[in-house]
C-alpha cells in the first residue's frame, strides 16, 4: 500500500503533463512529386532515370514521336546516335530521325529519298518559271530602251521650230492677202454681205 502510494506520488499524472507542455505540431504532409517518365521509357516500360538521354527529346505528351522513330530505327540505335552527338545537335538529329522514319512508313520503297526527289522536282520547275519570267522582264526592258532611243532620234532629227513662227507667218501673209483681194474690205462688198441680214 505504501509502495503504490509512493509510485503514484513520484509519477506525474497524464493530465498534469498535458497541461504543462503544449502538444507537438503535426508533421507536414509528405510532398509527393510525381515525375512522369518520358514517352520513350513509358513505351519501353522501364524506369526513366534522372539523366535519361531520351527524356529531353521525347516528352510524355508526344508518344507518337518515339513510336515512329522506334519502329524504324530501334531504341538502342536512337540512344547510340544521341550519345555520339553533342547536346547542341541532338534535337536536330531527333527531328531528322522522326522525319525519315515517318517517310519510310509512308513509302517503304523510297522513304525520304522519294520525298526529296519530289521536292527537288518542284524546285527545278520553280527555277525554270523564274528564269522564264526574268527573260520576259529583260525583253520588256530592251523594248522600252529601243523605244526611248527611237524617240530621242526622231526628236534630234526634226528641225527645231520657233514657237513664234506661226504668228510671224500670219502677219507676213496677211498684207499679201489684202493686196491680192482688195475688194475684201470694199463698201459695196460689205453692204452686199450685210444686206440679207437687214432684210
Amino acid at each position: 500500500m505504501e509502495h503504490t502510494s509512493e509510485v503514484a506520488a513520484q509519477s506525474p499524472s497524464p493530465k498534469s503533463s498535458n497541461s504543462s507542455s503544449s502538444p507537438p505540431p503535426p508533421p507536414p504532409p509528405p510532398t509527393s512529386v510525381v515525375i512522369s517518365p518520358c514517352a520513350a521509357c513509358k513505351i519501353l516500360r522501364r524506369r526513366c532515370a534522372d539523366k535519361c538521354v531520351l527524356a529531353p527529346y521525347f516528352p510524355p505528351t508526344e508518344p507518337t514521336k518515339f513510336t515512329i522513330a522506334h519502329r524504324v530505327f530501334g531504341a538502342s540505335n536512337i540512344i547510340k546516335f544521341l550519345q555520339e552527338l553533342p547536346e547542341s545537335q541532338r534535337a536536330d538529329a531527333v527531328s531528322s530521325m522522326v522525319y525519315e522514319a515517318s517517310a519510310r512508313i509512308r513509302d517503304p520503297v523510297y522513304g525520304c529519298a522519294g520525298a526529296i526527289c519530289q521536292l527537288q522536282k518542284q524546285v527545278n520547275e520553280l527555277q525554270a518559271q523564274l528564269a522564264k519570267a526574268q527573260a520576259e522582264v529583260m525583253n520588256m526592258q530592251l523594248q522600252q530602251a529601243n523605244l526611248v532611243a527611237l524617240l530621242c532620234m526622231e526628236v534630234a532629227q526634226s528641225p527645231q521650230q520657233n514657237p513664234h513662227q506661226p504668228i510671224d507667218d500670219f502677219l507676213s501673209n496677211s498684207p499679201q492677202s489684202y493686196h491680192s483681194n482688195p475688194s475684201f474690205l470694199d463698201d459695196n462688198n460689205l453692204g452686199s454681205s450685210w444686206e440679207p441680214l437687214w432684210t
